[in-house]
Formats: C-alpha cells, structure tokens, sequence
C-alpha cells in the first residue's frame, strides 16, 4: 500500500492516464479520488462514470451528450459526462464492461479530446484527466477479443495495482475502528470503542498482535 500511495503522489500533477486494478472492495474509487484531490484539477469536477450500469442503448448519449431531437425521446439538449468532466478527472469504474461499441468513439476522445455529441453537427472540447479502474483481467480480454488493444495501452500510461485486504491484515483494525466512528457521526452517537477484536483473528494467530 506504501508503494501505491507513493505512486499517486508522484503521478498527482501529471496528465497520464491511470488504470487502478485490484479485487472488489480494495479502495480503487478511494485512490481515483486521491488523484484528483491532490491534482491541480482538485478545484473542477471528479466525474463517476460506471460502466457497469450503463444501459447499452444509452450508453453514447450519456457520456457524449445529446442535441433536443436526436433520438426519440431526447426532449431536451443534455450535457455528457465527458463534457461535465472539462478541466477536472474523468473516472471509469470498472472499464472492463464498456461495451465494445462505444471503445471505438471513446478511443478517439482520448486521443482528440473532441468529440460529436449525439445529433450534433460539429464537434466539441474536453480537457479532462482520465483515471479508470477495474477488477478484470483486461490483457486476457484483449487476447479473447472483447476488449480493443489500442484502448488498454492508451488506459495503462500508468498502472496501480491494490493489493486485497487478505494480504494487508494489519489495516483491518484501523478500518473497523474508521467505520464505527462513522457510524456513530451518522446516528449522533457517542464514538464507541473495542473492547476486543477477537472476531477478526484468523483463527488462534492474532491478526493485530
């Protein structure tokens, strides 16, 4: 975790485009929002984007935009999320599940930073740092073909790789005890302590000992 950390302080203020891998649950939202926090674009937007929930019909119009009209029931002109990203950091949770349609038009973003919303006749602007995040094997899907090879070296200028909280047992204190005071904040209670941590020993072996 030390090297991680060290790493997003050295890439911070950089431009490069980051790709944090680890298992579910291993904070790579947390480090994403790290970046950006300590990034000269702290002051602008950090801009979600999960790829997990978007719908492929709708997938285009949500992070390119849409003109009133271009498609039924477009009632009205909307922003993408690429554009509301400008001048701050586009985050891709879980990038693995962008459907290969859209990697395509996504591609040249990157390496324009123009894009065509959706029902647009010309193209527009986005200064944004991309930070993206997943828990697959993204080499082994270039290999099957269901993620495009141009894109993941374009996503892997940098690599932080979180290491599962199985291989990290001491944190597991400093993290129950993070926890239950904010539970405490959220229901206004006094912050409680630990009396033991007994239930999260492995067994005899003392994780915190």
């Amino acid at each position: 975790m030390e090297a991680c950390l060290d790493l997003v302080a050295q890439i911070a203020n950089s431009r490069v485009n980051v790709l944090i891998t680890g298992e579910t649950g291993t904070g790579k939202e947390n480090f994403a929002k790290a970046i950006h926090k300590n990034s000269s674009r702290a002051g602008k937007n950090f801009v979600v984007v999960d790829c997990t929930a978007l719908p492929e019909t709708l997938v285009e119009s949500m992070l390119f935009g849409h003109e009133k009209g271009a498609f039924t029931g477009a009632e009205k002109a909307r922003v993408g999320l690429i554009k509301e990203a400008d001048g701050g950091t586009l985050f891709l949770d879980e990038v693995g599940e962008l459907p290969l349609i859209v990697q395509k038009d996504f591609l040249r973003v990157l390496q324009e930073n123009r894009f065509r919303p959706l029902g647009s006749n010309k193209e527009i602007e986005s200064d944004f740092r991309l930070v993206s995040a997943t828990n697959r094997d993204l080499e082994r899907m270039v290999e099957s073909g269901q993620f495009r090879k141009d894109l993941f070296f374009r996503l892997q200028s940098v690599i932080i790789e979180l290491p599962p909280l199985r291989n990290r047992p001491r944190d597991i204190k400093d993290l129950a005890i993070h926890y239950v005071v904010k539970l405490c904040e959220r229901y206004g209670m006094e912050t409680k302590g630990f009396s033991t941590l007994r239930a999260l020993r492995d067994g005899d072996k003392g994780l915190f000992s």
